[in-house]
């Protein structure tokens, strides 16, 4: 509050006084009032979104983050290897990227099967076990950690996820039908260097080995590969191809959204457990918030996993365009498959596959790609059995056993990744 005798004029005062006297006030108040406003302005700025041309653009916070990462900059020798390409002489790492029931076991094992990698199947799937219910997104930092120390063939990460358990060979997962595990010098029952499917239950047979040995092992092999379904997008492993110890290279596995929903649920006792963890991952959000409350409590399973295929496209189209606007350096590191290509061409993209990977393909490797994609019928009643398929069958099975209003479903939240990756909408109608 400002003094009486400034507030107005007095009665005896001569005009030009009372007038300045206004004046003065008026610029104290005005200017008080632009002190205030300024931060308000400037903070709204920075928040609201661009205006150009006459319309707003929405921006993605967490892609621009991300790109803004292949551009930062490096230390050490990491410069050559983004603006030369080059490669690490001593070691190639690889990451399969892709999601539930895309083919991602039967490409795993064409790189179980070669004699010069060491690989790993699922290894995160111990993790998630451990910390369930956490939600997928929470789950990220954790993976990406775990996958740094895996490259690094430091396998004492396990341990934090054991509990009680004794770690050993045998607690990873998949051990049964890994082809380092099961072979000399760690078992006798099979030779690394002969190609042909493990049998669990010969491996099984096989005595549990401390992890120092496999450690020791891993050190052995100049490629090693990595096989999961739990990073959600291409944005967590940035660090990752950013560190030139690891240089990762990243192969993403792609197949029809339609058959993947097919074969979804097909397993859908067994994925609903981990397709709730997808939705909670999201449940901040408006548009998944609704995914989590099935419509019809009696096919709940079938409902969550249903859910989980509208962010797995979501989540496809987000690393397209991330690749898309990444850097030269990182495309030679980035690797697409499309599924359909693999069974149906499966010596040239073999080929393809392994030239990316810095490996040779043998006259045994190319028979035994043949001999998987030509089999009889579509799978196993076991669906995660890796086993010889018939690979058009497998291909065009949802065209039989969805209907049209699951076929519809797919192609209405699906769209933007089909038109991307090539896949014709089939046009049903209810007729």
């Amino acid at each position: 509050n400002f003094p009486p005798m400034i507030s107005f004029c007095p009665p005896n005062s001569f005009p030009n006084i009372c007038w300045l006297q206004k004046k003065y006030i008026i610029l104290i108040l005005g200017y008080s009032v632009a002190l205030l406003l300024i931060p308000y302005v400037l903070d709204y700025r920075s928040k609201s979104p661009h205006i150009k041309d006459g319309y707003q653009q929405q921006k993605c916070p967490d892609l621009e983050s991300t790109i803004a990462l292949w551009s930062s900059t490096r230390t050490g020798n990491s410069t050559e290897v983004e603006d030369n390409g080059n490669r690490s002489q001593s070691r190639t790492h690889i990451y399969l990227h892709a999601t539930w029931r895309t083919g991602s076991s039967f490409l795993g094992e064409l790189f179980n099967q070669h004699p010069d990698v060491f690989y790993l199947y699922e290894p995160m799937w111990i993790m998630w076990q451990a910390l369930y219910p956490g939600d997928a997104g929470s789950l990220q930092g954790a993976v990406r950690d775990m996958l740094n120390s895996l490259f690094r063939c430091d396998f004492s990460v396990l341990k934090l996820y054991a509990g009680s358990s004794n770690v050993s060979t045998s607690f990873i997962f998949g051990w049964k039908t890994n082809k380092v595990i099961c072979s000399e010098p760690l078992c006798k029952a099979y030779k690394k260097h002969e190609i042909g499917l493990v049998q669990g239950d010969v491996c099984g047979k096989c005595q549990p080995r401390d992890l120092k040995e496999l450690e020791k092992e891993c050190k052995k092999y100049p490629v090693m590969v990595i096989k999961d379904v739990r990073v959600l997008d291409l944005a967590v492993l940035v660090p990752l191809m950013r560190d030139p110890a690891i240089n990762l290279q990243i192969v993403q596995l792609f197949r029809d959204p339609r058959a993947v929903h097919n074969s979804r649920l097909k397993s859908k006792l067994a994925l609903v457990k981990e397709s709730i963890q997808v939705l909670r991952s999201k449940k901040q959000s408006d548009k998944y918030k609704r995914l989590l409350v099935p419509s019809n409590r009696v096919h709940r399973a079938e409902n969550y996993v249903s859910s989980a295929m509208e962010l797995i496209c979501d989540n496809w189209l987000n690393d397209m365009l991330l690749v898309m606007n990444a850097p030269p350096w990182v495309k030679r590191n980035y690797m697409r498959l499309k599924y359909e290509n693999l069974v149906l061409r499966p010596v040239d993209e073999l080929q393809r596959l392994y030239r990316f990977s810095n490996l040779t393909l043998s006259k045994a490797m190319e028979k035994f790609v043949v001999n998987m994609t030509h089999g009889q019928g579509y799978s196993s009643d076991k669906p995660f059995l890796i086993s010889s398929r018939d690979a058009k069958e497998a291909i065009y099975a949802w065209r039989e056993r969805l209907n049209v209003e699951q076929v519809n479903q797919v192609e209405a939240y699906c769209s933007e990744v089909m038109r991307e990756l090539g896949y014709q909408k089939r046009n049903m109608d209810n007729t």
